[in-house]
């Protein structure tokens, strides 16, 4: 009886063992910030900063920036994979990129599929090109890209009805899945734009993950549980 009774306990051990903890890295899921340090990630160290378990983004009216730049992960992706991550704007425009290209390494300047963000509203959930095609679908868009370029739209839902579902000035959930050449991003729950991508010479399916701050006004943007999985 009592080799039974060890025999179950250490098969319950091992089976929990096997269990990932709260915060964990999987072989299928990274965690890109824990919560108290910039490990991992590059930028510029006067607009950059940790407060309270999230990363701040901020410019000042005193010393604005002349050029939109970035925060960049270590962490390449490619392939299909799903980003999650909670962000709150206070003002200005930002954004995450994905899939996307380090244009300038000393100035932090990055080009690619960007997960849109801004303050007022007008921008938050689309999928735009930075440096590059520009507005790819807009908020309530589902859009086919072929390969010479010419967009197949598709509206499913209106802009402001999607808006409805975002919280000014709160904290909100935003994921971004990418399957193949399909690219879709969610608010809180909610589609809010996709494209399939299929104008291969111009399609990225590999790149780096970034944080924007906007070049003009100033701004502050916060994230926190930036979690990757593929």
């Amino acid at each position: 009886m009592k080799y039974v009774v060890t025999t179950v306990l250490a098969t319950l051990v091992g089976f929990i063992a096997l269990i990932p903890h709260a915060g964990a890295t999987t072989p299928s899921t990274v965690v890109l910030f824990d919560g108290v340090s910039l490990d991992g990630w590059r930028g510029r160290d006067d607009l950059w900063s940790i407060e309270e378990g999230s990363i701040v983004g901020r410019t000042s009216e005193d010393d604005p920036i002349d050029a939109n730049t970035f925060l960049v992960s270590d962490i390449p992706v490619a392939g299909d994979f799903e980003l999650s991550f909670q962000y709150k704007i206070e003002s200005g425009n930002s954004g995450v990129q994905y899939l996307s290209t380090v244009k300038d390494e000393t100035r932090f300047i990055v080009g690619g599929y960007q997960a849109d963000i801004d303050s007022t509203g007008r921008f938050t959930g689309i999928l735009y090109e930075e440096k590059g095609r520009g507005i790819l679908a807009t908020r309530g868009q589902s859009v086919t890209i072929s390969e010479e370029g010419k967009k197949a739209v598709e509206t499913f839902s209106s802009a402001d009805d999607l808006a409805q579902g975002i919280h000014d000035g709160q904290w909100n959930d935003y994921r971004i899945a990418v399957t193949g050449d399909r690219r879709e991003h969610y608010i809180n729950g909610a589609l809010m734009s996709a494209v399939t991508d299929m104008q291969t010479k111009k399609a990225a399916s590999k790149g780096v993950i970034a944080l924007q701050l906007h070049r003009g006004p100033a701004m502050t943007v916060r994230f926190r549980n930036l979690i990757l999985r593929k």
